[in-house]
């Protein structure tokens, strides 16, 4: 038998770790002591943190699923083991989002469903009970203040973050989930639109959203907005467009990127492009049938030059097992809900749900990485180094 040398694996232990086979910078973010974690979503705030929540538990849609967060500080290189920033030991507490306020508050929107019990009979799963609720810190995070109820009408839900249009209005895509035998099927989108920083709130319903869930909104020039959609029908991403600040929408359409019915994210870049981090995989054509496949891999990350038609760059960001084919792919694990921002310095970070939500697994890379444009390594041009955190 030949000999091998055996190569270090990433631990779940936080630790940033260089990729020298792809150079992006990596951290398998721990997610003890809970058994499953989901929905993650990034922050960075003005002191260089960054702030990474996701929802854990036993399992989605059960009563000791939370909110909980990581944090990675400036000048560190370690994730922190997750703290509960929610706990409601009736509900079900899903999908966290992080929105830092024009005067500095830390705002975590996020759902809270009733949690199944063993005599309920809900019809495919409890969403159309749930409501969104908030709770803020004054001190980026470490502490927080009470629970309130935003958006009270049953079955609201949300993804995306709080978006600051250049007006200064705020916009907060949402959807609403219904009782009935479609799996979902039925959920529409309604923008929120709020023009006193959160005060107050109006919903404007997206045309013929039926199904078109998830809505990223990105500003691509003054009062004219992008929205990007998952599709509960595993066919492909949508589109519609606001030339109005979301006061009005046009009827979604399908781009040329597949969508598995799971989630998608996508950004504004400092280059001007759209950047998005999505599974790349397809199932379906019938937009009448709502299908939930298994197969939540690759992770792919693109980018878009003409305001999210076209997407001639992307690049494979987590590849999973390997297996690929119609009567293979099921073998990967799933590695799912991405999401994306990006810092003040360029760098791009992306978090998902890895191994089948085993834990959350953290990426940084820079817009060149996903092109493929070659830079001379130095601390000025390595897509790496600026990810180490001091």
């Amino acid at each position: 038998m030949r000999e091998y040398i055996e190569l270090p694996v990433m631990e779940e232990n936080g630790a940033l770790y260089h990729n020298g086979l792809l150079d992006t910078v990596e951290a398998l973010i721990p997610n003890r002591p809970f058994q499953s974690c989901h929905a993650a979503d990034l922050l960075e705030l003005p002191c260089g943190d960054l702030l990474c929540c996701w929802f854990a538990g036993s399992d989605e849609g059960n009563a000791d699923i939370s909110i909980v967060m990581s944090r990675l500080k400036q000048g560190e290189s370690v994730w922190s083991d997750p703290i509960k920033i929610s706990d409601d030991p009736t509900r079900s507490e899903q999908n966290p989002s992080l929105f830092l306020a024009p005067d500095g508050e830390l705002w975590v929107m996020y759902t809270a469903q009733e949690a199944r019990t063993p005599e309920m009979n809900p019809k495919f799963n409890l969403q159309y009970t749930a409501e969104i609720r908030c709770r803020k810190s004054k001190d980026n995070g470490y502490t927080w203040g009470p629970v309130e109820v935003m958006f009270s009408r049953p079955g609201s839900f949300c993804r995306q973050k709080i978006q600051v249009l250049s007006s200064g209005r705020w916009i907060f895509g949402n959807w609403i989930c219904f009782p009935d035998e479609t799996r979902n099927g039925s959920d529409i989108t309604v923008m929120q639109i709020s023009d006193d920083q959160g005060k107050s709130w109006r919903s404007v319903e997206v045309p013929e959203s039926r199904g078109r869930v998830h809505a990223n909104v990105i500003e691509t020039e003054p009062g004219k907005l992008v929205a990007l959609f998952r599709s509960r029908f595993a066919d492909n991403i949508y589109r519609s467009v606001s030339l109005d600040n979301g006061d009005t929408w046009s009827v979604p359409v399908r781009t040329e990127l597949p969508n598995n019915n799971s989630s998608i994210s996508a950004i504004r870049l400092q280059s001007g492009a759209i950047a998005l981090v999505y599974n790349p995989v397809r199932f379906n054509d019938d937009i009448t049938r709502t299908v939930w496949p298994a197969q939540r891999c690759p992770v792919t990350v693109a980018i878009s030059e003409d305001e999210g038609i076209t997407w001639p760059y992307r690049r494979v960001v987590e590849p999973g097992e390997g297996f690929t084919g119609p009567w293979n792919d099921i073998n990967n694990r799933r590695y799912e809900y991405p999401v994306m921002i990006q810092g003040k310095d360029g760098m791009i970070h992306i978090a998902y749900s890895w191994g089948s939500r085993r834990c959350v697994k953290y990426v940084c890379f820079n817009e060149a990485w996903v092109r493929g444009e070659k830079k001379e390594l130095g601390a000025e041009n390595n897509p790496t180094l600026p990810c180490q955190r001091g």
